[in-house]
């Protein structure tokens, strides 16, 4: 799918993504400490190594980025990182999925990458998002998958954005603060050659 084509049919895409990058710590759903597989319950523990498992899976052919964009998978804006949280990496956003505000393990919304030193993409997870508005008129609760609880950013907000829920699935590249936090403190953002917008 064209950047543009995306765009004009989810209008929120970007902004949401961009506030997820700057505003983490307004993510109320479930604290984000909570994610950290060393606090799980067994059953917990093995339902997030299933996500994780399932993830690897569905995202493995798109170690080769063209692959990921040939399926709709676009780089929205620049490498996203924090000032003393690590990074996000880049999104890479498939406008079909997201349009749909459905959660399916299989078919993240979002590819994530860090950028290599050579002007390269290296996978390291995924992340599922859906609009809360949507969400909310045709389920009751947030959005949980897999046993994982999203991170919920409210509205109204200081970037005026609308309410969305997220999940990080650090599949790729192991995160010491666990594998569905947001921040991940070991990607950075140093080797993007591209515009970088959403840094700070």
């Amino acid at each position: 799918m064209k950047v543009r084509q995306f765009l004009t049919r989810a209008p929120y895409c970007i902004m949401a993504l961009a506030f997820l990058g700057v505003c983490s710590s307004s993510a109320s759903a479930r604290d984000e400490n909570s994610h950290s597989q060393h606090e799980m319950t067994p059953e917990q523990q093995k339902k997030a190594s299933a996500l994780v498992r399932i993830v690897r899976e569905a995202t493995a052919r798109f170690k080769d980025v063209s692959v990921a964009e040939a399926e709709g998978y676009a780089l929205q804006f620049g490498c996203v990182s924090g000032p003393d949280s690590g990074a996000m990496g880049l999104h890479y956003v498939n406008g079909d999925i997201l349009n749909r505000g459905e959660l399916d393990p299989y078919h993240p919304q979002i590819v994530i990458y860090e950028p290599t030193p050579n002007g390269g993409r290296k996978l390291i997870g995924a992340d599922f998002l859906v609009f809360a508005e949507a969400w909310d008129k045709k389920n009751q609760g947030p959005p949980e998958l897999m046993g994982q609880l999203f991170h919920y950013f409210e509205a109204p907000n200081r970037f005026g954005l609308p309410a969305f829920y997220t999940l990080h699935v650090w599949a790729w590249k192991d995160n010491p603060n666990g594998a569905f936090v947001n921040w991940h403190p070991n990607v950075a953002c140093e080797s993007f050659s591209g515009q970088n917008p959403w840094s700070r």
